[in-house]
């Protein structure tokens, strides 16, 4: 009896063994270029950086349904990310851009505009902002 047990853990052994060894191969880590452009959404080209100290910011915006944002404008570059839901972004000019949940967004710089959740989610976004310091990153429209 003593065998067979031996036997069987060997045999097991031999299965199991090669599938461990294969779960703790580290998986390649993946980059994938979700948006990269010298444009804004609208077809604009953006603006030089500005003088003065550098500053990022990262922001997590989260845009309740049936919500429009304030009309405004960005003095700085910002690009990012829409993570849920669904966004449509206004220009002053008309122009229109409808972006979906895992679409890239390169913002408009100096131009009127404005964000609505149309959706029945909240729409989830992170944005990254490329300022100066004590620029501020979006002016209200009076």
């Amino acid at each position: 009896m003593k065998r067979t047990g031996i036997l069987s853990r060997a045999i097991c052994f031999s299965i199991l063994f090669p599938v461990a060894l294969q779960a703790r191969e580290p998986k390649p880590v993946t980059v994938e270029v979700v948006a990269k452009s010298r444009e804004s959404w609208n077809g604009r080209v953006l603006p030089h950086y500005g003088k003065g100290s550098p500053e990022i910011t990262i922001l997590r915006i989260v845009v309740p349904p049936s919500v429009r944002l304030p009309e405004h404008k960005h003095p700085v570059i910002n690009a990012g990310v829409l993570l849920k839901g669904q966004l449509t972004v206004v220009t002053d000019e008309g122009e229109v851009l409808q972006l979906r949940a895992g679409e890239p967004i390169v913002e408009v710089v100096e131009t009127w505009h404005y964000g609505e959740n149309r959706g029945e989610e909240p729409a989830e976004l992170i944005m990254f902002y490329a300022g100066n310091k004590g620029v501020p990153l979006s002016v209200e429209k009076n």
